[in-house]
C-alpha cells in the first residue's frame, strides 16, 4: 500500500487532476490552506494533499463557501480527526481495563473451583 503522505505530483500533475490553473494552487498555498512540499523549489503534493484540495474545490465551488469558511472548516475537521484519534487511542485503554476486570473475575472464579 501506497504511503498517502508521500509527496509525488507536481504542481502541472495536480493543477490537471484537479482541473484548475496552477496559479489557483499556489494562491491556496500562500494562503495557508494546503502545504505542498518543496524540493529544489519544485513544489510536490501527496495524496492527502490532492484529497485536500479536492474538498476546497468543492467546498468553493459547488458550495458556495468563502476561503476564510473554507479554513474554519478543515481546521475543525483537523480537530476532529486528532479528537477521534485521542478517543481510539482511550477506548484500547478501557478494552486492556475490561480485559484485565475479566481476568481477575476468572481467576477468582478458578480458585473458587479448588
Amino acid at each position: 500500500m501506497r504511503d498517502r503522505r508521500r509527496p509525488i505530483y507536481m504542481i502541472r500533475v495536480v493543477s490537471e487532476m484537479l482541473n484548475v490553473h496552477p496559479q489557483t494552487l499556489r494562491l491556496y498555498e500562500r494562503e495557508g490552506l494546503v502545504v505542498p512540499k518543496r524540493l529544489n523549489r519544485f513544489r510536490y503534493y501527496s495524496d492527502e494533499d490532492v484529497e485536500r484540495l479536492h474538498l476546497i474545490l468543492r467546498l468553493t465551488r459547488e458550495l458556495g463557501v468563502n476561503k476564510a469558511g473554507v479554513d474554519i472548516i478543515l481546521r475543525l475537521r483537523n480537530r476532529l480527526a486528532s479528537l477521534q484519534e485521542l478517543m481510539e487511542e482511550m477506548m484500547l485503554y478501557l478494552d486492556e481495563d475490561l480485559r484485565f476486570m475479566f481476568r481477575e473475575r476468572l481467576k477468582r472464579l478458578l480458585m473458587e473451583e479448588e
